[in-house]
């Protein structure tokens, strides 16, 4: 996979290019950038970067309940007794981020990895929705609270969820259009995600 590095780029710096430009949203130019950044960078900062990768590798994992990133499984919030019985339901580990720092949530989180979207080939099953079904079922919350993006793989998402959990009893929300239409959740400010949780609506 060359990205027009010849015979006048080093083999190590073109590999390291080809690495880079395997990551979402770096181009060929950007990946290029950055790895002259880390030829030219000091030793330290280069086997910095390197350890922090290796770290994540062996140290994160995905916590068994709630799929969320964690050093700890189950994950801090999970085993928190102070959390509501409320499950809500997010794309990816950013959202639990960004939630949690709306101060406005006192539940817990079920990560997805992903929302539904045939155009890229993501059906139900690539999702961690059998895992939250069954949770469902064991813990009984007394809400879900469905917070895909407000995108049409998040809609279509949140539809499907609602169809599953529907017949188990368990109220569905929705939060509150609040969100700008085609938002992602993790880009959405504070106080704007904080009213969009209050102002959920039940599906």
């Amino acid at each position: 996979m060359s990205h027009g590095h010849g015979p006048a780029t080093a083999q190590p710096v073109a590999r390291l290019i080809n690495e880079l430009a395997r990551l979402p949203g770096i181009g060929p130019k950007t990946a290029s950038r950055l790895a002259y950044h880390l030829l030219r960078a000091p030793r330290d900062e280069a086997v910095s970067l390197a350890e922090s990768i290796l770290d994540v590798k062996e140290r994160v994992r995905l916590c068994s309940v709630c799929f969320n990133t964690t050093e700890a499984d189950p994950c801090n919030i999970c085993t928190d007794p102070g959390r509501d019985a409320a499950i809500c339901v997010v794309e990816e580990p950013l959202d639990v981020v960004a939630l949690e720092r709306t101060g406005q949530f006192k539940g817990r989180y079920h990560v997805l990895h992903g929302a539904v979207s045939p155009v890229e080939g993501i059906g139900p099953d690539r999702l961690k929705i059998r895992e939250l079904i069954g949770r469902v079922e064991r813990e009984n919350p007394q809400e879900v609270i469905i917070a895909t993006n407000l995108d049409l793989p998040g809609e279509a998402t949140a539809t499907y969820l609602h169809r599953l959990l529907a017949p188990l009893g368990v109220t569905v929300s929705r939060p509150a259009s609040g969100l700008p239409a085609g938002g992602d959740l993790e880009y959405a400010d504070e106080v704007t995600l904080g009213r969009a949780l209050t102002g959920r609506r039940i599906l």
